[in-house]
C-alpha cells in the first residue's frame, strides 16, 4: 500500500513538472520570431526570420533587425489562427496549473475533501491536455502550409523557400509535454484510492509522502 502511495505521488509529481515545462515553453514559442527561417543563396550573409508577431533579418554587419507586422488581417490565415490558438494554449495550461495544483495530494488545504481533490486533478489534467493539443495544431498547421509552400511548382525556382524554424521544434516539444503531462495527472486522480487512514497514522503517513510540505497539525473540532 505504502509503495502505491509513493507511486501516486510521484506521478503527480512529474506530470505537473512536466506540464509547467510544456506551458513555459509554449509561452515562449508564442513571441519567438523563428516559426519560419530563409536563407538567401545570393547572399549567404543575410538570413531572415518569421514569427507570429514580427519578422527579423540576420545581417553579419548590421546585426539583428525586426520589424512587426503592420495589420493582424493582413498575415496568412494560418499565422492568424496561430496567434489566437497559442494564446488559448497558454491561457487553459495557466488554467490547469492551478487547477491540478489544488487537487495534489501534498497540499495540506482541502485534506478532508478527497472527492473534490480528485476532481479537480482530474479537471486540471483535461485542461492541460486540452491546452497541449491546443498548441500542436497551430504549430502542425504552418509547418504543413511550409512544406507546401516549400515543394509547390508554380514558384520559380530562382524564389528562396520558406524553411522550419527553431520556435516549431520548440512548440511540438511543448504540446508534447503539455499532454503527457495532463495525462499523468488524470492517471493519478483515477488510480485506485487508498483507504482512509485516521488521527495520527494519517498525519504521518502525509509527512512520509510530502516530507517538503511544512508540518502543520490541525486539531480537528467536534
Amino acid at each position: 500500500m505504502a509503495m502505491a502511495l509513493v507511486f501516486k505521488t510521484a506521478m503527480q509529481s512529474v506530470g505537473l513538472s512536466l506540464s509547467l515545462l510544456g506551458w513555459v515553453l509554449s509561452i515562449i514559442t508564442t513571441y519567438l520570431p523563428h516559426w519560419k527561417n530563409l536563407n538567401l543563396d545570393l547572399n549567404e550573409m543575410e538570413n531572415w526570420t518569421m514569427g507570429l508577431w514580427r519578422t527579423c533579418v540576420i545581417q553579419e554587419e548590421v546585426g539583428k533587425q525586426c520589424k512587426d507586422f503592420d495589420s493582424f488581417l493582413a498575415l496568412p490565415a494560418e499565422l492568424r489562427i496561430a496567434r489566437v490558438l497559442m494564446f488559448l494554449a497558454n491561457g487553459l495550461g495557466l488554467l490547469g496549473l492551478l487547477v491540478s495544483g489544488f487537487g495534489l495530494d501534498c497540499l495540506r488545504i482541502g485534506q478532508r475533501q478527497q472527492d473534490l481533490k480528485k476532481r479537480l486533478l482530474i479537471l486540471g489534467g483535461v485542461l492541460l491536455w486540452t491546452s497541449g493539443l491546443t498548441a500542436l495544431v497551430p504549430v502542425s498547421w504552418v509547418a504543413h502550409m511550409t512544406v507546401q509552400e516549400f515543394w509547390d511548382e508554380t514558384i520559380p525556382d530562382i524564389v528562396p523557400r520558406w524553411e522550419f524554424g527553431e520556435a516549431l521544434f520548440i512548440g511540438w516539444f511543448a504540446g508534447f509535454s503539455l499532454v503527457l503531462g495532463g495525462c499523468l495527472l488524470h492517471c493519478a486522480a483515477c488510480s485506485a484510492p487508498a483507504p482512509r487512514a485516521s488521527g495520527h497514522y494519517a498525519e504521518a503517513e502525509m509527512q512520509t509522502q510530502c516530507p517538503h510540505v511544512e508540518n502543520e497539525t490541525a486539531d480537528p473540532k467536534v
